[in-house]
């Protein structure tokens, strides 16, 4: 039984009705004539084989910038405030009815413990169970697809629900938040590290999340903890024309009391004299006015070699952090300790009377600190250069005679010896430390 083949005609005209399929479109024909090709099908003329171009819509994309408002740097214990803007952008395409909605929008602080696999052994987390709602797109999990454990966040706060912007409109949202206390600094180290971020979502419907994240810095100062602001505000000088919020007031009065205890814990001076000396009797002495600093300072030290026994051929002075595992989270027990040098002084003293250097702290530098995990300290570490040999003074006489040529001796034996004097280095006004901070005070993506 034959079945009825469609004509040429026919094919065309039910090829030219397809839009079912976007691309390259091709329609088979069949040959309806008597011969050889009767009933085979075969392809279309080219012209008919052009690619197909479906119009649509194009989805609009939404801006969204976030903007700290002062710097990326502050201290435990201050608010963070951040303004996050939302917009549509205005094209040439767009209409009344361009208009663009988002579901809902959240912000929340946490920060992100690593460590190196080979040096540390991680503690357990605190959820033992898998959240399965964390591997839903559609819930909001600010430290997601980051590496290490979030060990410290704040409430999530929610923007704003069902958010409409009209072509070239723009809706801004002022998130505050208190930075705990008790938290650690940030901290980027040769074991672990501490980041802190701030991270805002966002969600259109029947998509998924949206994260931006906009890294900063934290400093941490021991005696902020203790602190407690004054209840009666009658005892306290006030302006009756201006309106303040309380947790401005309360984050005026916490950065205060920070440079104050800066400024006492820093600007004490007290001469402290060290003897250098070695087995074979005293090379010099060191002096030195103070032993804690802020970062951004420099410390300045003086050597006097005139009273020295042995004679110093070189010396040098290394500026130091320490950072140690605590024993419970060390990978292999005595592992050796990491130290990072951030300044180093250099200098021949063969013959020399007195002798100084400046090293100074980088402000980007993180101060001493400790928790659970590591401590991070501060020291100088001296090298000394001397000779096997005790002082002589080489007199040149009067009487010899000018052609006479003095130079050094080609060899001579020499003894090695080191010495390490811990300092303390604080934070110092997180104002100043954002003009170096590597992080930007802004962030934006587009969903």
């Amino acid at each position: 039984m034959c079945g009825r083949v469609p004509t040429a005609g026919a094919a065309l005209q039910a090829w030219g009705r397809s839009e079912a399929v976007p691309g390259l479109l091709r329609a088979c024909v069949a040959s309806a004539g008597p011969g050889p090709d009767a009933g085979r099908v075969r392809e279309p003329p080219a012209l008919l084989t052009a690619p197909l171009c479906l119009a649509g819509p194009v989805p609009a994309m939404i801006e969204v910038v976030a903007k700290l408002g002062r710097g990326p740097v502050f201290l435990a214990g201050e608010m963070l405030e951040c303004v996050i803007t939302f917009t549509n952008p205005l094209s040439a395409s767009s209409t009344s009815a361009s208009s663009e909605m988002l579901a809902w929008a959240s912000a929340q602080i946490h920060c992100q413990f690593h460590a190196s696999e080979n040096r540390v052994v991680l503690p357990p987390s605190d959820g033992s169970k898998p959240d399965v709602q964390a591997e839903n797109e559609t819930v909001f999990v600010p430290n997601r697809g980051e590496r290490g454990q979030c060990i410290l966040s704040t409430p999530p706060k929610i923007l704003f629900c069902d958010l409409r912007l009209d072509p070239g409109e723009s809706k801004s949202y002022s998130y505050c938040e208190t930075l705990p206390i008790d938290g650690p600094p940030s901290f980027r180290g040769q074991s672990v590290k501490y980041v802190y971020k701030l991270t805002i979502g966002c969600q259109r419907v029947n998509s998924p999340i949206k994260l931006l994240r906009v890294p900063f810095r934290v400093l941490v100062l021991h005696g902020l903890k203790d602190y407690q602001c004054p209840q009666d505000e009658a005892v306290a000088p006030s302006n009756p024309f201006l309106e303040e919020e309380e947790g401005l007031k309360k984050d005026s009065r916490l950065a205060d009391l920070a440079t104050e205890l800066l400024m006492a814990a820093t600007s004490r001076r007290s001469l402290h004299l060290y003897n250098i000396s070695n087995t074979r009797g005293k090379v010099g002495t060191f002096c030195i006015f103070k032993t804690v600093y802020k970062i951004g300072e420099d410390v300045i030290g003086t050597f006097n070699f005139s009273e020295g026994d042995i004679p110093c051929l070189q010396f040098s002075v290394s500026l130091q952090t320490e950072e140690s595992i605590q024993e419970e989270f060390q990978r292999r027990r005595g592992q050796p300790v990491s130290f990072s040098t951030h300044a180093r002084h250099q200098e021949a003293c063969l013959h020399t009377a007195q002798s100084s250097f400046n090293l100074p702290i980088p402000l980007s530098s993180t101060p001493g600190f400790t928790t659970n995990i590591v401590s991070l300290k501060w020291r100088l570490h001296f090298e000394f250069v001397t000779s096997g040999e005790t002082a002589r003074t080489c007199m040149v006489r009067g009487s010899q005679s000018e052609a006479i040529t003095w130079t050094g001796v080609e060899q001579i034996e020499v003894d090695t010896f080191s010495w390490d004097l811990p300092i303390k280095v604080l934070p110092t006004n997180p104002i100043l430390a954002s003009y170096v901070s590597q992080f930007s005070s802004a962030n934006s993506i587009t969903i």
